[in-house]
């Protein structure tokens, strides 16, 4: 494996972030770009290498963020970097919706290869997650011509109209956006920490399988015209919540009942991110569908969606995209699979996930606000309460641990009262280490604040 990190003395904070030259950048920033986006913190990034960031002070940090969990093999891999050179060279853009082109092909195999089942399928390229799900959606009504879809409540299936109205997650990402597109039905999903029905599992009976079916399919939303539910095997914006483990058996046998397909969104989860190369593996599972994007080409924008041959009947110019499945981005995705592969990165995934997780616990019977402490491989989420009894979100804590770690040198990702933690899957136990002890020590002192 390619240990990019290992010399590096990250983390390693020269001036108190942000710095003088960050201050001044995000000033411009402010003046000129939208305020539509989330900015946790105020990392002003020039450069990164391995699992290390470096902003434009001169300052370190360790990623345990990775682009928003998008940069599998981590920062300016070698390879990554020489596939993007040598097909930039050849040729930058020709649309696969007119015309056809090596990288294209060889990506679509490789899916093809990785994806659950053995069945043939079809692949379609767009430029993001979104946009994979959309074409999912489309993909779905085209076959089925049935018009409706569940989703669950909790979920994040991007922010375009189609989407936006699968995603359930915040009310400021639907807010004024009305009206969207219709005829989705939303569930709540697996949250055993914050069960909605306020029931322990496994005493449950799986209530949240049996709710689809006796609250919803048989009293107002007729399964004989729902073509799919969107699912995220581990939800991301919600905060890496895992299912229990017989949950997905349940719904599956659910939905064969009434022939409603399962549309599998591991835009997130996906290309290695759970220690699998998609997260639903887990559950021995096999989607009719599944969308990918985020972590496929190292960061560069791609979008896919997978599915059996015979669910991408649709016509041809039924639906197209002209910057989609870009020659750059194809090459770098190939890459991607290839390095995860040969570096064996889903072991590597696993093996530190583990580690993490041990370690976390560990802190969660030493700081109370740490309410809970879950997730698979590297999608690991680290929820705080006020109070173990109650679960009260500790919202503001969770923003404070998260500035502290920040202007110490950790790169997380902070929703609400859950941090997130994300590495490159190249991350190795030294930089695991380190950024735990940044971790562990903002926690002490937010938590010493709240007892």
């Amino acid at each position: 494996m390619a240990e990019l990190s290992t010399k590096s003395s990250a983390p390693r904070i020269v001036v108190t972030p942000p710095g003088p030259k960050a201050r001044a950048a995000i000033e411009r920033d402010a003046a000129i770009n939208s305020n539509s986006g989330i900015r946790s913190y105020h990392i002003v990034a020039e450069s990164g290498s391995g699992c290390i960031i470096n902003d434009v002070d001169g300052n370190e940090y360790v990623d345990f963020n990775s682009g928003h969990a998008a940069l599998a093999v981590g920062h300016a891999h070698p390879r990554i970097i020489k596939a993007i050179n040598e097909q930039s060279k050849k040729l930058i853009h020709i649309s696969w919706s007119d015309f056809y082109y090596q990288p294209l092909i060889e990506l679509g195999e490789q899916l093809d290869s990785i994806s659950p089942g053995s069945y043939s399928k079809k692949v379609f390229f767009s430029n993001s997650g979104s946009e994979a799900n959309e074409a999912a959606m489309k993909a779905a009504r085209w076959h089925t011509r049935r018009p409706l879809f569940l989703a669950f409540t909790g979920s994040f299936h991007g922010r375009s109209f189609g989407a936006m109205s699968l995603t359930a997650n915040k009310p400021v990402q639907r807010r004024h956006f009305s009206p969207l597109t219709p005829d989705v039905t939303h569930v709540p999903y697996p949250y055993c920490y914050r069960c909605p029905y306020g029931l322990e599992y496994p005493k449950c009976n799986m209530r949240c399988v049996d709710f689809i079916e006796d609250e919803v399919l048989t009293k107002f939303h007729p399964p004989e015209d729902t073509a799919a539910m969107f699912v995220e095997p581990i939800q991301g914006e919600s905060g890496y919540i895992v299912p229990p483990d017989d949950y997905f058996q349940r719904l599956k046998k659910l939905l064969d009942k009434y022939d409603i397909m399962i549309i599998s969104d591991e835009v997130q989860s996906g290309i290695g991110r759970s220690g699998k190369w998609f997260a639903i593996e887990h559950w021995n599972i096999i989607p009719e569908i599944v969308t990918a994007g985020n972590t496929l080409a190292s960061g560069l924008p791609i979008g896919a969606t997978i599915a059996k041959e015979e669910i991408m009947d649709w016509e041809n110019a039924s639906h197209a995209s002209t910057l989609g499945g870009n020659p750059v981005a194809c090459a770098a995705a190939v890459q991607v699979i290839d390095i995860i592969r040969e570096e064996k990165l889903l072991e590597n995934t696993t093996r530190q996930g583990t580690y993490f997780l041990k370690r976390l616990k560990e802190l969660q019977q030493k700081y109370p606000i740490i309410g809970d402490v879950r997730g698979k491989g590297l999608m690991i989420g680290v929820e705080f309460v006020k109070d173990q009894e109650t679960k009260e979100p500790a919202i503001d804590e969770t923003k404070q641990i998260n500035t502290k770690c920040f202007k110490r040198g950790l790169a997380l990702i902070v929703n609400e009262a859950t941090i997130r933690i994300a590495p490159p899957l190249i991350i190795t136990r030294d930089l695991i280490d380190a950024g735990l002890d940044i971790f562990e020590g903002a926690v002490k002192e937010v938590s010493s604040q709240v007892e």
